[in-house]
């Protein structure tokens, strides 16, 4: 705990979490960003809490263990907009008998039975794992960071010397953004798109595990469910595309048919920021320590309570 004034840059899900962390412990945080929370592409994710199988692993298992315990907790707060939910995590291939070590915390974790398998799958598993409806979840961690004094200005940073100005402790949120405000070429986006629906009914998520670009999922949040999805690499372009959100229509419908027929509330694009491996380490520019923490692809809410908690300690020194 210090009177030094941190800047956080990015109010997306790591940004703010970075921020609620930091001004609860005691520091003066202020977060500048250029989109508002519900305006990044944290706001379009699905969201669940689930393995992350990235670089670096050793790391990455403490941030999504450190993260489960997190949400886990935040589910029994009915204003977070997490809540814990079963559902089956399926394949259209054997995943065999080894889970990822984090697999370990769903703690009612079994094979799915072959009548539990949608048509085409070949293998999977069913598990409750905490799901989080990512605005209303977004809402909660502003109004946590503003209730522990935090300062958030909708105010985009230009460089990152201008942020070096500001504060000697500066920590970098900034997703895919930090390709050109770092010069760091290996960022990527990886696009995603979403159909929300109104919730015909549906009270358990569905998620393929798949290394293809178009892949089926669906979220229960309430009165929506969130469908996916897509993942894009190097394609920058955020612009809803038809053809897109009828195919992941589609493939959900064939799961479930009632998600066939369901009202379309909206439909989003978000670019998650790929990386060959997340980045959460010191950087020591212009008299200013500058904290990285971005790359984390498709896993940033997952991971997100882990790396602040990491960033945190990092502050201290």
């Amino acid at each position: 705990m210090t009177g030094e004034q941190v800047l956080v840059i990015g109010a997306g899900v790591q940004g703010l979490t970075c921020g609620v962390v930091l001004a609860e412990a005691g520091w003066p945080v202020r977060i500048r960003t250029e989109d508002r929370p519900r305006a990044t592409t944290s706001a379009v994710a699905g969201a669940m809490w689930g393995p992350a199988q990235l670089r670096p692993a050793e790391p990455v298992l403490y941030w999504v263990t450190r993260s489960h315990a997190e949400f886990t907790a935040l589910a029994r707060d009915d204003t977070s907009g997490v809540h814990l939910c079963a559902g089956r995590m399926a394949a259209r291939f054997d995943l065999g008998d080894a889970v990822p070590t984090e697999a370990r915390l769903i703690p009612d974790l079994r094979r799915c039975t072959s009548d539990e398998l949608p048509e085409g799958f070949t293998s999977g598993y069913r598990g409750t794992v905490p799901l989080i409806d990512m605005p209303r979840y977004l809402d909660h961690l502003v109004a946590r960071f503003r209730d522990a004094g935090g300062d958030l200005q909708l105010s985009p940073v230009p460089t990152l010397a201008d942020a070096a100005a500001e504060a000697s402790t500066v920590v970098n949120c900034t997703g895919v953004g930090a390709r050109e405000l770092v010069g760091d070429p290996g960022v990527h986006p990886v696009r995603g798109q979403h159909v929300v629906v109104r919730n015909p009914g549906i009270d358990e998520y569905f998620v393929e595990l798949t290394d293809s670009g178009e892949f089926t999922s669906y979220m229960p949040h309430g009165d929506r469910v969130v469908l996916g999805g897509v993942a894009e690499a190097q394609e920058w372009n955020r612009v809803v595309r038809p053809a897109v959100s009828a195919g992941i229509r589609r493939r959900c419908a064939a799961i479930e048919p009632r998600l066939g027929e369901a009202e379309v509330l909206e439909e989003l694009v978000g670019l998650r920021p790929g990386r060959e491996s997340v980045r959460v380490e010191v950087e020591h520019y212009e008299g200013a320590r500058i904290i990285h923490n971005y790359g984390h692809g498709g896993c940033g809410v997952a991971l997100s309570w882990g790396c602040a908690f990491e960033v945190a300690d990092l502050a201290e020194g």
